[in-house]
């Protein structure tokens, strides 16, 4: 009772809520900490139309900065598929389909406001300081974007806003190999076409998002692209797009500048996972990311679809291949033990096959509990010493997501 009253007088009584199916919905997590809600922090602060920046609060989200954008000519391109929070997604160098053509939040973020473990307000960049570039000293702001909440808590941010391109073209290729598809991403990009978005589904995953969305895609290895730019740059971009996909035994290219047919094609990208799940009925949905340099995919895919088919293992592929990024969204019974043991042996390999190509364990998802033993042997034990430096310093308590990422 002591301290609900403590709570109470924080946040109101309106804030305080001990109802059991509230209690449920939040009272779990890996590592059983206080989980810090500031959804209610949802304004869009400072909009600065002339300099393309704004800044937000941490429960502004992509879909509802780009509605309070939508009279403006501009928008946030980062886009992670679910509806996260802007202040969430710096906090995990958070990126999506679009990052090959806009980049992730660690480029698009210019200043933040962070309260530190002993409730110091730190602003990365300097207080309302919000140049498009800076030398000036330690480079703070991306030291807490990727920090996972470890370090401290993003309160503000200030992010980079671009201009709405003239004229958007999505297209979809299906190929006879994951080889052809892949080899296809490479050349695309080798050829200077300023794709803006280019996914790849492979068969599992085509045939799991046809099932889900009621689409007829064929059941190959697939390709759903998107281009920005004016209307005359559209029709120079899917020309040589359409050509190197027919090099590569492409077939069924279909593009459409109609709004209502895109949003259809994202929207079975953006619903993969619920499609993946799916598949298997009762079962549970494990999802694991790597990244590797682009002229490796190829090979990381190949292999990687191998390793699923020998060990038994549903795990649809999809991923943000214009920037060497895939994700395995792995469908299985949580209560059969030798499943479970062949998923993490998988997840393990998966990693290492990484590093071995010189890419990271994770392009995407972040570090947590999970994969704080692949950092490792992806940084060197030096690194880690430093990281664990910096963190004694900025929260020396442990205060702030304690045994995440080291």
């Amino acid at each position: 009772k002591r301290v609900i009253s403590a709570f109470r007088s924080v946040s109101g009584d309106e804030g305080v809520s001990v109802g059991s199916a509230v209690r449920e919905q939040h009272g779990r997590d890996e590592s059983g900490g206080v989980c810090l809600n500031l959804r209610k922090m949802d304004q869009v602060l400072d909009l600065h139309q002339e300099d393309f920046d704004v800044t937000v609060e941490p429960g502004v989200t992509p879909k509802g900065l780009n509605s309070y954008l939508r009279d403006t000519g501009l928008w946030f391109p980062v886009d992670p598929g679910a509806d996260a929070s802007l202040c969430g997604m710096a906090a995990t160098s958070a990126s999506g389909t679009n990052a090959v053509r806009y980049g992730t939040m660690r480029g698009n973020v210019l200043n933040l406001e962070v309260v530190l473990a002993d409730g110091t307000v730190l602003h990365t960049a300097g207080k309302g300081r919000r140049p498009r570039k800076t030398s000036a000293g330690y480079n703070l702001t991306n030291l807490f974007v990727g920090s996972e909440g470890t370090l401290g808590i993003i309160t503000k941010a200030t992010l980079r806003l671009f201009g709405i391109p003239e004229s958007m073209v999505s297209a979809v290729c299906s190929f006879p190999s994951v080889q052809s598809a892949v080899d296809s991403t490479v050349q695309i990009l080798q050829a200077g076409v300023p794709i803006a978005r280019i996914e790849f589904l492979d068969d599992v995953m085509i045939n799991a998002c046809n099932r889900f969305n009621n689409l007829s895609y064929a059941v190959t290895p697939t390709l759903f692209l998107e281009f920005h730019g004016s209307s005359k740059s559209m029709e120079e971009q899917v020309s040589i797009t359409e050509e190197i996909t027919w090099d590569n035994g492409g077939s069924d290219f279909a593009w459409s500048e109609d709004e209502e047919t895109r949003g259809r094609l994202w929207k079975a990208r953006h619903d993969a996972w619920y499609a993946a799940l799916a598949l298997r009925p009762g079962c549970k949905a494990y999802s694991t990311d790597v990244c590797v340099p682009i002229s490796r995919l190829p090979q990381i895919i190949v292999e990687t679809k191998e390793d699923l088919i020998r060990n038994n293992i549903t795990g649809p592929i999809a991923g943000h291949v214009g920037d060497g990024n895939f994700h395995c969204l792995i469908v299985l019974d949580p209560n059969d033990p030798d499943e479970v043991q062949r998923v993490h042996s998988f997840t393990e390999r998966l990693a290492r096959r990484a590093l071995a190509m010189d890419g990271t364990c994770t392009g995407e998802h972040g570090i947590g509990l999970g994969k704080r033993a692949l950092l490792r042997e992806e940084v060197g034990l030096l690194a880690i010493e430093v990281m664990q430096g910096l963190k004694a310093t900025l929260d020396p308590k442990n205060l702030m997501n304690p045994g995440k990422v080291l």
